[in-house]
């Protein structure tokens, strides 16, 4: 049997390759929109990828499962669990099997039962899976998809926060609080393998370790130390971060099928009154350098989302039906574009060269950058508008005198909210995710910004007050 795991920082997604060395086939558990991965490894390993298994219709990136079947002809092994709003609509297309609880399938000698895991999502599966052409009669691990990760659980508020159905985040906690009470019923010596690892906003408090076992998450993972389902559901709901807006757009096409991407090309290089025209009709203009670099000098109108955030942040930002643009340089262009294709983005009308933007003089703008110490006098006795960017589980654990909170992720349809009478200081924890709010709020026209660095930590850090 061969295994074979692949990790996309970007979104903090894990997916496999399960194949059989006897018969040379291989299938893909969980795949990413960008499938050269799986198809490089089938070809260095002599495998052919004949089938692919999505755990559920996912809500945080573009599921590669209907590339695969496009390109490579794989076969779709999709749920039919969940009831009629969780189909995968676009499978019927290909060649597929619609799968449920109980239900066995192959890839060559190697088994995979289907085991129907509800809370995270209705239609939820997971699959264990046995090596049958090593000898085995007992199975060898389990991938939980979004059920179960390395220290916590996947988040049963999505349908409701993100989609909107009333009333479903209690009741995928008590389903996900069944689905549990069986997975500990489970071989304690059994290998888990989660499609998330740290970083995702599909659970809280995720691990960055990329398995585990069924016997350490009954013993460590606090989820799973409930006996009693009441305890169990507010536990699990307690705390969940805010879901990113584009999570809905992303149950949509992963239902009804994404756009195939085949051999896709690159958004091309744009001259710079295409710039100012996207700029003064409001359209999305993302600078991904280090945020230092544009706190310094940046285009008027545009935002900040360095490289390394693009997938966290521009999900919250972007309009699915208008395009966007980036400025950036030749060479990340491909990755940029990569990482936006993964959450859906596919409307990118094209990029600013950084290089020519600085040889015409285009960075006419900057925003201010300043330490606890040198701000302290002023937030503490109401001299600036302090705005709090963080997340509603930590404002709620503590903030600075005289604060006002706006979640990052609506601070851009908010801006005009703003009280401008003085000046603005934007706060985040540590300083990254302020300079995008400062970035947002200068484009919407408030000139008068500071980013606070450090955040929170170096204010606490100093022993300055912290009101609750």
């Amino acid at each position: 049997m061969l295994l074979r795991y692949f990790y996309d920082k970007a979104v903090a997604h894990a997916s496999y390759m399960v194949g059989c060395q006897k018969t040379n086939e291989a299938l893909i558990i969980d795949p990413g929109r960008n499938i050269r991965p799986y198809l490089n490894e089938a070809e260095r390993e002599g495998m052919q990828i004949v089938g692919v298994a999505d755990t559920h219709i996912h809500a945080d990136y573009v599921s590669g499962a209907r590339e695969l079947a496009e390109r490579v002809g794989a076969k779709l092994y999709v749920s039919d669990e969940g009831g009629a709003d969780w189909k995968f609509e676009y499978a019927t297309a290909y060649d597929h099997q619609l799968i449920y609880h109980g239900d066995t399938f192959s890839v060559g000698n190697v088994q995979l039962e289907v085991v129907h895991t509800p809370g995270h999502t209705p239609e939820s599966v997971s699959y264990i899976l046995t090596d049958l052409g090593g000898g085995a009669d007992e199975p060898m691990g389990i991938f939980t998809g979004d059920f179960v990760f390395v220290g916590s659980l996947g988040r049963p508020d999505l349908l409701e926060k993100a989609v909107g159905q009333s009333g479903a985040a209690n009741e995928g906690a008590i389903d996900m609080f069944n689905s549990v009470e069986r997975f500990k019923e489970l071989p304690d010596y059994l290998q888990v393998w989660p499609a998330h690892g740290a970083g995702s906003a599909c659970g809280k408090g995720l691990g960055a370790v990329p398995s585990s076992t069924v016997g350490y998450e009954k013993r460590f993972n606090p989820m799973l130390g409930f006996d009693q389902q009441e305890h169990f559901v507010t536990a699990l709901l307690d705390g969940q971060p805010e879901p990113p807006k584009y999570y809905a757009q992303m149950k949509k096409v992963n239902r009804a099928g994404p756009k195939i991407l085949g051999n896709a090309t690159l958004p091309a290089a744009l001259p710079l009154e295409e710039l100012f025209a996207a700029i003064e009709n409001k359209q999305l203009v993302i600078d991904t350098r280090p945020r230092a670099k544009f706190a310094k000098a940046h285009v008027p109108g545009t935002i900040s989302i360095e490289h390394g955030n693009l997938a966290s942040w521009t999900g919250w930002f972007v309009d699915y039906e208008v395009p966007l643009y980036l400025i950036t340089s030749a060479s990340d262009l491909a990755e940029e574009t990569r990482i936006l294709r993964e959450i859906g983005v596919d409307l990118i009308a094209g990029y600013f060269d950084i290089d020519t933007l600085v040889q015409n003089h285009a960075l006419t703008e900057s925003y201010a950058e300043a330490t606890a110490a040198d701000l302290s006098a002023k937030i503490i006795h109401g001299e600036v508008t302090l705005i709090d960017v963080r997340a509603q589980t930590e404002w709620d654990e503590g903030r600075l005198p005289n604060a006002e909170h706006i979640m990052l992720g609506y601070l851009r349809e908010q801006a005009a909210t703003v009280p401008t009478d003085k000046p603005v200081v934007v706060q985040c924890r540590s300083g990254n995710r302020s300079a995008v709010g400062a970035s947002i709020l200068q484009a919407a026209g408030i000139k008068d910004v500071t980013n606070l660095l450090g955040g929170y930590v170096s204010w606490a850090g100093a022993g300055l007050p912290i009101e609750k």
